[in-house]
Formats: structure tokens, sequence, C-alpha cells
């Protein structure tokens, strides 16, 4: 399996604060079936500043302790970027990370509204020829809400990634309601499991691969992991027509 999202590297973002940290995630995710893992962690979101070049040397410098400690994991680099109004200069500019080096580009949104120059920005991102992903809209509060914003995001050109632990109820059941009905409108492209540690924030991708399959069968799985390995290697994934979602009165969920 591949996981696109995780904050594995050390001691930069609010993921692994220790080597040993990033060293037990990964024994986690071999044991999760997991060979391949994008380190995602945040920059410009107000707390933290990652740009590529070093994310870059932190990706190097895990994989060669992995290859030291035998485990067999490999880590490609990534960012999870908030949106801002900066990110068409850091591009530019060579401070922004794609994911594994394609066209495919991690989008972080507030988690309590999605700001009202998003639609243009996403869209301004691929005029540059990057294909922007909007990570865990399942959790924005203003997406749960108006679930619309988010159908009109993915009909424009955006893809989705929805979070492992969503689906599992690891975020409580409403979350993980919405999750599956992102997923029947076709507004979910991955998931993946945002991991930050192995204890509160694990991985749990098996886990939700597992309760897709109940739900929706074995064909949308094969979907979605056949989706993050077309990713990983820069080339078209699936996507079906979206639909959309009814809208929900928000209560109480955060």
């Amino acid at each position: 399996m591949i996981d696109l999202h995780c904050h594995i590297l050390t001691g930069i973002d609010d993921g692994a604060q220790t080597d040993n940290d990033s060293l037990e995630m990964a024994k986690l995710a071999v044991q999760e079936g997991i060979t391949t893992i994008i380190a995602t962690p945040h920059h410009k979101n107000g707390r933290y500043l990652n740009p590529k070049q070093n994310v870059l040397a932190k990706v190097a410098e895990l994989n060669k302790r992995l290859l030291e400690e035998r485990i067999d994991l490999k880590i490609l680099p990534g960012q999870e970027t908030a949106i801002n109004g900066e990110l068409l200069e850091d591009f530019d500019s060579g401070q922004i990370m794609t994911l594994n080096d394609t066209n495919y580009v991690f989008v972080e949104l507030p988690s309590d509204h999605v700001p009202r120059y998003s639609e243009k920005m996403l869209f301004d991102l691929q005029l540059k020829g990057l294909i922007p992903v909007i990570v865990h809209p399942e959790r924005n509060r203003e997406i749960h809400e108006r679930p619309e914003l988010l159908y009109k995001l993915v009909e424009k050109g955006a893809l989705a990634q929805l979070t492992a632990g969503s689906l599992c109820g690891k975020f409580g059941k409403k979350i993980k309601s919405f999750s599956e009905q992102l997923i029947e409108a076709n507004l979910v492209h991955f998931i993946a499991s945002d991991a930050h540690n192995v204890t509160s924030r694990g991985f749990h991708l098996r886990q939700a691969y597992d309760v897709v399959e109940k739900l929706y069968g074995i064909d949308m799985v094969y979907l979605y992991r056949e989706n993050a390995e077309l990713l990983v290697e820069g080339m078209n994934v699936f996507r079906e027509e979206p639909q959309r979602v009814k809208r929900r009165k928000f209560l109480g969920i955060f």
C-alpha cells in the first residue's frame, strides 16, 4: 500500500518529534502493509515553515536511517501546504514541494471555513499545470455545512483526499457519516492516513480500506489504491463525475 499523507519526518511539525518517533511510525506502517509513504509536513499554516529544500533533506535523512535499521519502507517527499495568497509565488520561487515531484500538490483549507479566494487559487494552480488535492475536506466545518462548496471545487478540476481515520470513526460518528456521503457522491479520489504518531493519530489505512470494501465493494478499494500508485508516478488518476451532497445542519462535530 501507498500512504500519500503522513507526518513522519522528525521534529519539523506536530508529527514525529524524535528519531525514535519516526522509526516507531515506520514500523507500524510496515505492519499495516504500507510500503511507501509520502512525507507531507505542514507548511505555512501559521505554525510551521517547511520549504521544499528542507523537506528533501529530511526525507533523505530518514531514508538513510530506515536503511540502517533495515525497515522496509520508502519515504517520498511532499508537503501539506495551507492555502494562502502567496501559493503561486512560492511555487515559482521553488518553496512549494509537489507530491514526489509530480504535478500533484496538497492544499490544506482552514478547519472552520473555505476562503473566498479558494476557487480562483485552485484554478490558477491548474493554469500552471498543477493538480490541487484538497486534504481532509470531511473535517472542514463549512464544507460540512455547505458540501456544494467541495462539489464546485472538484467539478472545476480539484481532487480530494479523505483521512482514513475519518472513515473508521476516529473523529466521531458525524464525520464518519459525512465521509461516506462524500465517497458516494464521487467527491473522494484518495484515502490516506494523515498519521502523526503511533498513539492518538495512527495510520488506520488497512482498516479504512476494509470499511470501503464492506460498504462499496472491492472495486472501490482497487480504485483508491490504484489512484495512489498513479499519483506517485505522476499519471492521471481515475475520477468519476461528482454528484451533489445534500446540505446538512452542522451541530457539534468539533
